[in-house]
């Protein structure tokens, strides 16, 4: 059987069905690669600042590492910014999508929000609002958002900073895409796990790599 027998979805029937969820499970497991292979496509997008859209996203990573951060942190790090190329007005949106079924739903919710945190540090320019975070006040995980951003998000524009290559990164990706899909275990819904742990950020940050 090389394709289903249907040509309307209502016609199919229990072998169409189950050859098509084979098919999907094995192209499902593919998810972390294509995610990198996109990831290297922020070059192409939004130009400007001094480095480019791929490097911020690398020195995001680089830096969520060396605070200590744990593999979903991380993870979301690098891919925060992945809808810039497909979705220049809710990319951070379309990242939270990408990522919910397989990290924690405190990173879920981080990247989801973090471009109307973000607005606290240019939206005054613009004339815009940049207190849009405020109608989060007193959500659980406000204060994580409210650290992604300023430690990780807005600090790494710079062509100066040591970061990390994609293939460093590689594993991380790997290991959440080939998570079960939407685990409570993994999903742990309303715990919050810290960005920061010094003990591994000293050690990370003294090793080479």
């Amino acid at each position: 059987m090389k394709t289903v027998k249907f040509t309307a979805m209502k016609d199919g029937d229990r072998d169409d069905y189950a050859f098509l969820t084979e098919h999907e499970i094995d192209y499902a497991a593919k998810t972390g690669e294509r995610l990198l292979d996109a990831l290297v496509q922020l070059d192409e997008g939004l130009s400007g600042y001094k480095i480019t859209r791929l490097g911020h996203s690398l020195q995001a990573a680089t830096r969520a590492w060396r605070d200590g951060a744990d593999t979903d942190w991380i993870v979301c790090a690098l891919l925060h910014d992945i809808g810039d190329v497909y979705a220049p007005y809710n990319h951070d949106e379309y990242a939270a999508s990408v990522l919910k079924p397989f990290v924690r739903e405190q990173c879920t919710w981080v990247v989801e929000k973090h471009g109307d945190f973000q607005r606290l540090y240019y939206a005054h320019h613009l004339g815009g609002n940049p207190h849009a975070r405020d109608r989060f006040a007193g959500h659980l995980y406000f204060d994580d958002c409210d650290q992604f951003c300023e430690r990780w998000d807005q600090s790494s524009f710079d062509p100066d900073y040591e970061t990390l290559p994609i293939d460093f990164f590689r594993p991380f990706v790997l290991e959440v895409f080939a998570r079960r899909a939407y685990d409570p275990t993994v999903i742990r819904a309303g715990e919050r796990v810290p960005l920061i742990d010094l003990e591994k950020a000293r050690t990370r940050t003294g090793a080479s790599v």
